[in-house]
C-alpha cells in the first residue's frame, strides 16, 4: 500500500504521521513527534492503534536543531523497512497573496514561500526546512504545501483589507487569518456530528500555544481574530496578540529598540509568558497561585470573551461555540470560564459534561450549543495531498523510498 508522510514543523517540535492509502481511503498508521529540540529532545511514535513504537530521549547536542530532528525521524522510519511514499504533505503557515489552495512544491514555489518568512518568523522557516531536506534526499517524491491561510481566502475585500491606501493591499498587506487547516477539519467534522449546527453561525476557538478564533457561516470562514501575521488577536503562549500599532513605534522611537528586538519581544517574550513571568504553558499557569499567573489567565479569558463578541457580531448571532486544540480540548476550567463569559449570548454550560470530556458540553436549555471537537490538522494535510497527487501530472512521483 502506498504511503503519505505528513510533516508539521513547529518552533521546538516536529510532528509527523504516516497514512496508508487505498483509493480515496486514508488510514493512519503512525503518529509521532520529536519534541524539546535543543533542550530535552525525545522521539515518540505510536501506531494507528496506539501501540508505542518508539520512545527515545536524546542528549540536547544530538538533536540540537530542526535538520537533526528530521534526520533522526528519517533514520527511525528506515528501520521499519522503508516506506513506499506517494508524497509528502507539509503544513506551511503562510501562503501569502499568491497561494489560496494547496500546491505541489517546486523550486519556484519554495522561493516564493521563503519570501513570506518575515510574516511568520516562528513558523515559516521551520515549515520549509523539511521540504528542502526532502528535495535533497529524493527530489522525485512529490511534495505538497498545505497552508494555514487558505481556508480564510475568498472573503470580500472590505473584510480582509486594512484602512490603508489601496496599493498596500495589492502588495499583499491584508488580513489572512491562520489555523486554517484546523478550522477546515472542524468545519468538516461538524457536518458529521451535527449537520444543523454546521449550517449555522459558529465560532471555533483554536486555543493552544498559538490561539485564535474563527467565525463560520455554513462552514465557511467569514472572519478571524488573526490578520496579516500570526501575532494578531488573542494573547498566546509567547505572542502578544492584538496590540495598538503605536506600541512598536513607541518601543523603537522612544526606547531605542530595533526591528529584531521588537520582533523577538512580540513573538517570543510576550503573551502568557511575558505577562505572567511564570510560564507560556497554560497548564503551569493553572497550577500556580502566583499573581502573575492569575493575571495572565484573567487577561486571556477577558480577550477571548471580547473577540467572541466581535465574531458573534460579524455572524449576526451565534448558534454554537466550539473548543478545539490543546487548551480547548484538555482544559475544562478554561472552557468553563469562557462559557461563563458567553452567558449573555445564551450559552449555558453543563458542568458534568464539561468535566467528562463530552462532545456537547452545554445544557439542553442553552441557546448556544457548546462543543468540544478535537482537531486533526495532519489528516487534513493528508487529504489535500492525496487530492493533488491524484492529478495526472503527479503520477510520475509514486514509488519512492525515504
Amino acid at each position: 500500500m502506498k504511503k503519505i508522510l505528513v510533516m508539521n514543523a513547529g518552533s521546538s517540535s516536529l510532528k509527523f504521521q504516516v497514512f496508508g492509502r487505498s483509493g480515496t481511503e486514508l488510514r493512519r498508521e503512525i503518529r509521532g513527534q520529536i519534541e524539546g529540540i535543543g533542550t530535552r529532545p525525545a522521539l515518540i511514535a505510536k501506531s494507528g492503534e496506539g501501540k508505542v513504537l518508539v520512545d527515545r530521549s536524546f542528549a540536547p547536542e544530538t538533536v540540537s536543531d530542526l535538520p537533526t530532528a528530521i534526520e533522526e525521524i528519517r533514520t527511525w522510519l528506515q528501520t521499519l523497512g522503508g516506506l513506499d511514499l506517494e508524497a509528502i504533505g507539509h503544513r506551511v503557515v503562510h501562503g501569502g497573496p499568491m497561494y489560496s489552495r494547496p500546491v505541489r512544491i517546486d523550486d519556484d514555489v519554495l522561493e516564493n514561500l521563503a519570501s513570506y518568512q518575515e510574516l511568520a518568523p516562528l513558523h515559516q522557516p521551520n515549515n520549509l526546512a523539511p521540504i528542502r531536506l526532502a528535495m535533497t534526499i529524493n527530489s522525485s517524491v512529490p511534495q505538497v504545501a498545505c497552508f494555514d491561510t487558505s481556508f480564510h481566502r475568498g472573503q470580500p475585500m472590505h473584510v480582509d483589507c486594512y484602512a490603508l491606501p489601496r496599493e498596500y493591499y495589492e502588495e499583499g498587506v491584508r488580513r489572512y487569518g491562520f489555523h486554517g487547516l484546523s478550522y477546515e477539519y472542524v468545519a468538516e467534522r461538524l457536518r458529521e456530528l451535527d449537520p444543523e449546527v454546521a449550517k449555522g453561525r459558529v465560532i471555533v476557538a483554536h486555543l493552544g500555544s498559538g490561539a485564535s478564533m474563527c467565525a463560520l457561516r455554513a462552514g465557511r470562514s467569514i472572519e478571524s481574530t488573526m490578520g496579516f501575521t500570526a501575532l494578531d488577536g488573542l494573547p498566546m503562549g509567547t505572542r502578544s496578540g492584538q496590540l495598538d500599532p503605536g506600541v512598536p513605534l513607541y518601543l523603537m522611537s522612544h526606547l531605542g529598540m530595533n526591528v529584531d528586538q521588537v520582533t523577538d519581544l512580540l513573538y517570543s517574550s510576550a503573551g502568557l509568558k511575558g505577562l505572567s513571568g511564570v510560564s507560556n504553558d497554560m497548564r503551569d499557569l493553572l497550577a500556580s497561585d502566583a499573581p502573575g499567573a492569575v493575571l495572565a489567565i484573567n487577561h486571556f479569558l477577558h480577550r477571548c470573551a471580547l473577540h467572541a463578541g466581535m465574531l458573534a457580531a460579524a455572524l449576526g448571532g451565534l448558534d454554537a461555540f466550539v473548543f478545539t486544540a490543546g487548551v480547548g480540548e484538555n482544559a475544562p476550567v478554561v472552557r468553563a470560564r469562557i462559557a461563563d463569559r458567553l452567558a449573555w449570548l445564551g450559552a449555558e454550560l453543563d458542568p458534568a459534561a464539561n468535566a467528562s470530556g463530552a462532545i456537547v458540553i452545554s445544557t439542553p436549555a442553552s441557546r448556544v450549543r457548546l462543543m468540544v471537537v478535537p482537531t486533526d490538522e495532519e489528516l487534513m494535510i493528508a487529504r489535500h495531498t492525496a487530492g493533488l497527487i491524484d492529478a495526472p501530472w503527479a503520477q510520475e512521483g509514486s514509488g519512492n523510498q525515504i
